[in-house]
C-alpha cells in the first residue's frame, strides 16, 4: 500500500510539473512561430492552458484533504549551505494551481476573439503564456527563493501585458507605475526572506510554516526576543534562534509591503486602476486569479508567522482599503475603473479576514470572486469592444469605456446583460450566489472577532457591512448605467447607425463557463450557510457561531442590499431625483480617488525630482565643474611644461649644441693640411701671447 502511494504521488508530482510547465511550453513555441499575427498562436496558447487544467484537476483530486505531496531536490551549495528546490502540495497549493488555470482558460478563449485582429496577436498570446507560467510555478514553490523568483516573474509579466499597446503613452506611464510599486512591494518581501532564512537557516516552506514547522513550534515574542525555542528537535547546536523582537516586526513589515503592492492594499493600491490600459482580457486575468492574488496567496502561505498585533494591524489596513475603494467606485465614469476599484475593495475583504482570523473564508472569497470578477470584466470587454464599433462606424469622438455615453445595451446584448447579471449579484453577495457564502463568513467572523474589544476595533465588522452596501449601489449603478434606459450616444447624435451584437461564440462561451461558477453549488450545498462548503472545511479553520448572530446578520445585510439596488435603479432610471450632490466634498474625494494619487504626487514624487535635479545639478555644475577645472588647470600645467621643455631645456641644449658646433667647424679650419694656414695660425698665436705679455707688463 505505501508503494502504491509512493507511485500516486511521484505521478502527482509529474502532472503538477507538466501542468507549470504547459504554458512555458506554449511560450517557447510561441516565440518561433512566424508572422506578428499568426493566430496558431492563440490556439497553441488555449490547448496548453487546457491541458494544465486538465492536469491540475487530477492533482486537486489527488491532494485536497489528502496527504500532503513535497518533492525536493539540492539546488545549489553555497559554502556548507544546501538550498533545494521543489514542489510543494497542499490544499492552498493545489486550489491555487486550479483556481488559476480554470480561469485562464476562458480568458484564452475570449482573448483569441478579443485580439484576433490586433497587430502583436502572437506578442500577446506569448506574453500571457509566460505570465500564467510564472503564477502556476509560484503557487507551487516549496521554497522562499523559488517563490521569490516567481513573485518577480509575475510582475515582470506583467509589466509586459499592461504596457502592450507600448505605443500609447498612458499605457506606458500605467506600466511603468505598476512596475515601480511592485519593486518596493518586493524589496520590503525580500527583507523579510532574508531576515527570516537569518533565524531558521531555512528557505523551505513547509519546514517554516508547515503543520508540524518551526513557526508553529515556537513562541513569536518572548522578553522582548524573537522566537525562544520551545521545541528541541528545530534547535542547530552552535546557531542562536534568539533576535530583538523589533527583527519580527521587520519581518512582518516586509511582507505586508509585498502583499500591498501586488494585491493593491492601502498604500500600494494606486497602480491597479491605471493598469487598465493592457486589453481588457488580461485586466480579467490580472484581477481575478493571478497576480493581484498572489498577495493574499503569499498570506496564506506565510500566516503562522503573524502575531494578534500583526494580524490587528492587517484587519483594520484590509478594513479600510475595502471602505476606500467602493467609495471611489461609486464616483467613477470609466467601466473598467469601477471595475478595478471594486477589485481593491474585494482585496481588502481578503485582508481582512486573514487579520480578523477568517483564514479559511478568505480564501473562499478569493476564489469565488475569481469567477465573477472575471466574468464582469469579460462582459466590460465586449460592452467597450461594442461601444468603439459605435464610435468608428459613426467618427464620434468619444471614450468607449465611459459609462455616460452607454444605456439600454440589454436589447442589444441580451446575452451579455444576463451574464453582467450573474457577476452583479455574486460581487454583491446575494443568496444562491457564490458571493454570498464567501462574505457572509468573512462578515461574521468579522463581527466575532471584535467581541470583548475596544470601540475603535468594532467598527471594523460594521465599516465592512457599509462597504457590502456600497458594493450593492455602485454595482446597480453601473448596471443601470449600462443595460438599462436608451442608449445615451444615439441621443447625443440621432441617427447613427447602430449595429452591435453579443459576438462570436468565443465571446459568450467564457461568460457561460464564468457565470454557472458565480452560483453555490459549485462551492456548498447549501446555499446560505458558508459553514458547510466543502471549500471552508478544507482548510479545517475553527468556524463557531456566535449565537444567533449568523442568522441575523445575513438577513439584514440583504434586507438592505435590495433596498440599496432598489434604491439605485430607481435614482439611474430617472424614477426618482437624485439625491447626492456632484460637487460637495465627498463627491469630489471620491471622484478624485481620495487624492491619493496628487498627494503621492506632492509629498513623495515632486520631492524625490526636487532632490534628482538638485543631485543633477551638483553633478553636472560643481562636482564635474570641479572636475573640468582640474582637468583644465592640468593641460595649463602640461602646456606650460611642454613650453619649457621646448623652448628652455630643449633650447638651452640645442645653444649648447650650436656653440659646441660652431667652435669645432672653426677648429676645423686650422686642420686643413695647408702649410700656410698653420704658418698663419703660428703667427696668430704668437702675436696673441705677445700682446697678452705686452698688456701684463703695462699693468704691473
Amino acid at each position: 500500500m505505501k508503494q502504491f502511494l509512493q507511485a500516486i504521488d511521484i505521478l502527482t508530482i509529474k502532472f503538477t510539473l507538466a501542468a507549470v510547465l504547459m504554458p512555458l511550453l506554449a511560450f517557447l513555441i510561441n516565440l518561433i512561430l512566424p508572422g506578428k499575427q499568426n493566430k496558431l498562436s492563440g490556439w497553441v496558447s488555449t490547448l496548453a492552458i487546457l491541458t494544465g487544467a486538465i492536469l491540475s484537476a487530477f492533482v486537486f483530486a489527488r491532494v485536497w484533504n489528502g496527504h500532503q505531496v513535497h518533492q525536493s531536490i539540492n539546488w545549489f551549495t553555497i559554502g556548507t549551505t544546501q538550498i533545494t528546490a521543489g514542489i510543494l502540495l497542499n490544499n492552498l497549493s493545489v486550489l491555487m494551481l486550479l483556481l488559476v488555470n480554470l480561469i485562464a482558460l476562458p480568458v484564452h478563449l475570449y482573448s483569441i476573439a478579443y485580439m484576433r485582429r490586433d497587430e502583436g496577436l502572437k506578442r500577446y498570446f506569448t506574453y500571457l503564456s509566460f505570465f500564467c507560467f510564472s503564477m502556476l510555478a509560484l503557487v507551487v514553490a516549496d521554497n522562499l527563493v523559488l517563490f521569490y523568483i516567481f513573485w518577480e516573474l509575475v510582475g515582470f509579466s506583467s509589466y509586459l501585458l499592461i504596457g502592450f499597446w507600448y505605443t500609447r503613452d498612458r499605457a506606458v506611464f500605467a506600466n511603468k507605475k505598476a512596475f515601480i510599486m511592485n519593486r518596493i512591494g518586493d524589496i520590503g518581501l525580500l527583507t523579510a526572506i532574508i531576515i527570516i532564512y537569518a533565524v531558521f537557516h531555512t528557505f523551505d516552506l513547509d519546514k517554516l510554516f508547515g503543520e508540524k514547522s518551526i513557526v508553529r513550534s515556537v513562541q513569536l515574542l518572548s522578553n522582548g526576543g524573537w522566537l525562544s525555542p520551545s521545541a528541541t528537535n528545530w534547535i542547530v547546536p552552535g546557531v542562536s534562534y534568539h533576535l530583538p523582537a523589533i527583527w519580527q516586526y521587520i519581518a512582518v513589515a516586509g511582507i505586508f509591503l509585498g502583499v500591498a503592492a501586488k494585491s493593491a492594499q492601502f498604500p500600494l493600491h494606486t497602480w491597479l486602476p491605471d493598469a487598465m490600459e493592457g486589453p481588457t482580457s488580461i485586466s480579467a486575468l490580472i484581477h481575478a486569479a493571478t497576480m493581484v492574488a498572489a498577495g493574499v496567496f503569499l498570506l496564506g502561505r506565510v500566516y503562522p508567522l503573524f502575531n494578534q498585533t500583526e494580524l490587528t494591524i492587517l484587519a483594520v489596513i484590509g478594513c479600510f482599503t475595502a471602505f476606500m475603494g467602493a467609495t471611489i467606485a461609486l464616483a467613477q465614469n470609466d467601466l473598467k475603473r469601477i471595475l478595478a476599484y471594486s477589485t481593491i475593495s474585494q482585496l481588502g475583504y481578503m485582508v481582512m479576514a486573514m487579520g480578523v482570523g477568517a483564514y479559511a473564508s478568505s480564501l473562499f472569497h478569493l476564489a469565488t470572486h475569481a469567477f465573477f470578477k472575471c466574468l464582469l470584466f469579460l462582459v466590460a470587454g465586449i460592452v467597450i469592444h461594442q461601444m468603439a464599433h459605435i464610435r468608428d462606424d459613426n467618427n464620434l469622438n468619444i471614450d468607449p469605456q465611459n459609462i455616460q455615453f452607454m444605456g439600454g445595451l440589454r436589447k442589444k446584448l441580451p446575452f451579455t446583460f444576463i451574464a453582467a447579471m450573474i457577476g452583479g449579484l455574486a460581487l454583491v453577495g446575494l443568496p444562491l450566489m457564490s458571493g454570498y457564502l464567501s462574505k457572509d463568513g468573512i462578515l461574521i467572523q468579522a463581527f466575532e472577532w471584535s467581541d470583548n474589544k475596544s470601540l475603535v476595533f468594532k467598527l471594523v465588522p460594521f465599516a465592512a457591512l457599509l462597504t457590502t452596501w456600497l458594493t450593492a449601489f455602485y454595482v446597480a449603478r453601473m448596471i443601470v448605467k449600462v443595460f438599462f434606459g436608451d442608449l445615451r450616444i444615439a441621443q447625443l447624435a440621432p441617427g447613427q447607425k447602430i449595429n452591435i451584437s453579443d459576438g462570436h461564440w468565443l465571446y459568450k462561451l467564457p461568460l457561460a463557463l464564468l457565470a454557472i461558477c458565480c452560483f453555490f453549488p459549485l462551492f456548498s450545498q447549501n446555499p446560505f450557510s458558508f459553514e458547510n462548503s466543502w471549500f471552508v472545511n478544507g482548510f479545517q479553520r475553527d468556524i463557531s457561531g456566535a449565537g444567533s448572530l449568523p442568522a441575523i446578520l445575513p438577513l439584514l445585510l440583504n434586507i438592505v442590499s435590495l433596498l440599496v439596488i432598489y434604491f439605485a435603479f430607481a435614482i439611474y432610471t430617472g424614477k426618482r431625483a437624485n439625491p447626492f450632490r456632484q460637487s460637495d466634498a465627498i463627491f469630489n474625494l471620491a471622484c478624485n480617488e481620495w487624492y491619493f494619487d496628487r498627494i503621492y504626487d506632492k509629498l513623495i514624487i515632486r520631492p524625490i525630482l526636487l532632490i534628482s535635479r538638485a543631485c543633477f545639478w551638483i553633478d553636472r555644475r560643481v562636482i564635474d565643474g570641479f572636475l573640468i577645472l582640474f582637468a583644465s588647470a592640468a593641460l595649463a600645467c602640461s602646456k606650460v611644461a611642454v613650453f619649457a621643455d621646448r623652448y628652455i631645456i630643449d633650447g638651452f641644449i640645442n645653444l649648447l649644441v650650436a656653440l659646441v658646433r660652431a667652435i669645432g667647424n672653426f677648429a676645423r679650419r686650422f686642420q686643413g693640411g695647408k702649410v700656410q694656414y698653420y704658418l698663419y695660425s703660428m703667427l696668430v698665436v704668437m702675436l696673441v701671447i705677445f700682446i697678452l705679455i705686452f698688456l701684463g707688463g703695462l699693468s704691473h
